[in-house]
């Protein structure tokens, strides 16, 4: 399926000054899928080693990091040719090895005409415990999230749809009502799906939402016995105290973490490093509230206070049990927990264009869900979860701190009133 990072990787191919590249991202992103797709495309051949599954490939990397004996042995191991300029070699799951992560310092310095790619879907844990060095300075950098909206409507071979929204984004100018109407039933659709590319994929092919759930049921599964591999027992209990805390978090009205919904007595002391896991591993999302709408905004973070999403709204949908039917009908519902899907899609999307998290709060208790950072302006950012678009707290924002615009991303059509720019739900890929 067509993925929007094959562009970067294309970039990072032919560009001056080229280091070995580092895919990160959570298990099931379609990491290796992608990276064995651009070798295919793009290269003569393509060497890839698992360094999770392989022993002989990770002990490879155990005596010497001369990148031509490295080079010599994993052709021997593979019985290919691994070339210069030709051959795209690929260390998968290379969180497996920490002397392979530091040979593509070696690789970097004295063997820059190899094309190396690694990924691992624990590479973020990895790297943040104390015995591992990361080469900084010395590799390029990509991180992948499951499908954006507009990689599932190319998924779903909506292809015009998506090129139509693109189009109205732009020009600001209202879709036609069947066209908005069509967009915001495949919007519900991708709330149930969610972006996992397995998931994706027996979607496209079956359109049938009974047969995603067990694959869903399965990354989670995967995701638990992470936690439980990569962590202390102790630690991996409190991840995932942490993560099945996240429905309940986000279903409070005022949906910043609270350590006491995961356990009575719950503090940062206790539950601090389970957090930190969950967002190294790509498995969660954080969003760092704000109390000052100052440039630069990571200036003015409160660090102890933020929200987490799932980092995948169809995950989260399954994992909190919301019936598929209620997302899918057109007929305006009543729950309040579409809210927090709604806001949770946000996120992600915005996550997905590199757009760093944020999110309002005042001493008042008025909350906006998003600032959005954009130049040398501070854009506030308000979801709502249907046609009712009463924004007090919105308004709070913008008689404070004077924004030139605004965005309120709901189920309405395009339009702009009194500074505020509404966007439906599925053109936020558009941001």
């Amino acid at each position: 399926m067509k993925r929007k990072i094959l562009d970067s990787l294309c970039e990072w191919r032919t560009k001056e000054g080229r280091m070995p590249l580092v895919l990160n991202g959570a298990r099931q992103v379609g990491k290796t899928y992608i990276l064995e797709e651009f070798g295919k495309q793009y290269y003569t051949n393509t060497v890839r080693f698992n360094l999770e599954a392989d022993t002989r490939a990770r002990a490879v990397f155990e005596d010497d990091l001369n990148p031509k004996n490295i080079i010599l042995q994993l052709e021997s191991i593979s019985s290919q040719r691994i070339l210069p300029q030709e051959t795209l070699l690929i260390l998968d799951e290379i969180q497996a090895s920490e002397r392979a992560l530091t040979a593509l310092k070696s690789f970097c310095e004295q063997a820059p005409d190899y094309h190396v790619c690694a990924a691992g879907s624990m590479l973020g844990v990895a790297i943040n415990r104390e015995k591992y060095s990361f080469p900084v300075g010395k590799v390029d950098e990509l991180q992948l999230f499951p499908l954006d909206f507009e990689e599932f409507l190319w998924a779903m071979s909506k292809q015009s749809l998506a090129e139509q929204i693109r189009l109205h984004t732009a020009e600001n100018t209202k879709m036609p009502s069947a066209l908005h109407e069509e967009a915001l039933a495949m919007w519900r659709q991708y709330l149930v799906v969610g972006g996992m590319p397995a998931v994706v994929a027996e979607y496209a092919q079956t359109n049938s939402i009974m047969h995603i759930a067990d694959i869903q049921q399965r990354i989670l599964n995967e995701y638990v016995a992470d936690m439980a591999k990569y962590a202390s027992p102790a630690t991996s209990v409190k991840i995932r105290a942490c993560y099945n805390s996240i429905p309940a978090q986000l279903a409070k009205e005022n949906h910043k973490f609270q350590y006491k919904v995961v356990q009575r007595g719950g503090s940062a002391t206790i539950f601090g490093e389970a957090i930190e896991w969950l967002h190294y591993a790509g498995v969660v999302l954080k969003c760092q509230e704000v109390q000052k709408a100052i440039i630069p905004l990571a200036a003015y973070m409160e660090l102890g206070d933020f929200k987490l999403y799932m980092s995948d709204v169809g995950l989260l949908t399954m994992k909190s049990g919301m019936p598929s039917s209620l997302l899918l009908s057109p007929t305006p519902i009543d729950n309040t927990f579409m809210g927090a899907i709604a806001e949770n899609y946000v996120a992600q999307a915005l996550a997905a264009r590199q757009i760093p998290l944020y999110y309002w709060r005042n001493s008042n208790t008025a909350e906006l869900d998003f600032l959005w950072q954009k130049d040398t302006a501070i854009v506030p950012i308000e979801v709502k979860k249907g046609l009712h678009t009463r924004a007090k707290s919105l308004n709070q924002f913008r008689q404070t701190y004077h924004p030139e615009w605004a965005i309120r991303i709901s189920q309405k059509n395009f339009g702009m009133e009194e500074g505020i720019r509404s966007i439906p739900f599925y053109a936020v890929f558009c941001m």
